[in-house]
């Protein structure tokens, strides 16, 4: 275990193994996962003028169930010589994922997805203007639904959405905290 008073930049990680996305490394006795496909990640809270929050809903092989989650992906995936922002990484996938483009993206924050499993770190992006301009559902690998949800009924549907067999990815409730924040909704 790295004691608090270690400074890890003197220590290097060992990759344990390594995979074509993912590599698993120890630094010290810490045991952790890291990605070797991409620079960033980016998760979308989007909200329409008319207070609909964009949700999307897929099966998620490593739980074995379709999650309820926003919009998210990966910065620099596609082409790793391309130096792709992580603004218009978070329009791409707004667009690929929910078929909506943002008017406007704002930045709210960078936070770990999981510190003690994942070296990750997402950058999170309020999207408001929403403008539909495409089918949405993901890239041909993917089976997305797509789902616009009354901010007022957004707990009564997530609810109901659980006891159909669905999981919420507790980011949704920290979103749900950023549009009214940042919105004035109640």
């Amino acid at each position: 275990m790295i004691k608090n008073n270690t400074k890890p930049s003197a220590l290097k990680p060992t990759v344990i193994i390594e995979g074509k996305f993912i590599r698993f490394a120890r630094l010290g006795s810490w045991e952790y996962v890291e990605r070797n496909n991409c620079c960033g990640i980016v998760i979308i809270v989007p909200i329409t003028d008319e207070g609909q929050v964009i949700l999307i809903e897929q099966y998620r092989i490593p739980v074995g169930k379709n999650v309820i989650e926003f919009p998210a992906g990966l910065v620099n995936d596609i082409d790793p010589k391309k130096k792709e922002s992580i603004l218009s990484a978070a329009r791409r996938e707004l667009i690929e994922e929910t078929g909506y483009r943002a008017g406007k993206m704002t930045k709210i924050m960078d936070g770990p997805v999981s510190s003690g499993f994942t070296s990750d770190i997402a950058t999170i992006l309020m999207a408001t203007g929403l403008h539909k301009v495409a089918s949405g559902g993901g890239d041909p690998t993917e089976s997305i639904a797509v789902h616009a949800v009354a901010y007022k009924k957004v707990d009564t549907w997530l609810s109901q959405k659980q006891k159909k067999g669905c999981l919420v990815d507790p980011k949704i409730y920290a979103g749900l905290y950023w549009l009214k924040k940042y919105n004035g909704l109640n």
